[in-house]
């Protein structure tokens, strides 16, 4: 079972569009925000960090999946629930769920990869084993 970390965020005025609806790319920005705050939640090093000690350059999203259920406005309190709803061998299925208290506006799952600068050529990434203890930090 994943541990779950909640990510805060106020609506502003500029996150919406001219009917006062957040324009729904933002979500996706949000998702990507609480994704980074999930690791660093459960303990995981910066990214930063794990390039020069690990190599580990963070966890580029591969594919997304949105679902809206109900708009957001400016001036509301969001929370983005994330959790890892699946491990593979080289990649994660990054579930999101973002409510206005009891309520469910979107739900989000993102496919990640922790990736490393590839040997052969430096200007490419590829994905690497997950690291047992970044699942274990995060289970």
């Amino acid at each position: 079972m994943s541990k779950t970390a909640v990510y805060t965020v106020e609506v502003m005025f500029g996150d919406c569009d001219p009917a006062g609806i957040v324009f729904f790319p933002n979500f996706s920005k949000w998702m990507d925000a609480s994704s980074l705050h999930f690791f660093r939640t459960c303990g995981v090093p910066p990214w930063r960090e794990t390039a020069k000690t690990r190599g580990i350059i963070g966890t580029p999203l591969l594919e997304i999946h949105t679902r809206f259920m109900r708009p957001a406005t400016y001036g509301e309190r969001l929370e983005v629930h994330t959790s890892v709803e699946e491990w593979r061998e080289k990649v994660f299925i990054h579930k999101h769920v973002v409510m206005r208290g009891e309520t469910v506006l979107c739900e989000g799952r993102e496919t990640r990869a922790f990736c490393v600068p590839h040997p052969e050529d430096p200007g490419r990434i590829q994905a690497i084993p997950i690291p047992e203890d970044i699942r274990a930090l995060c289970s």
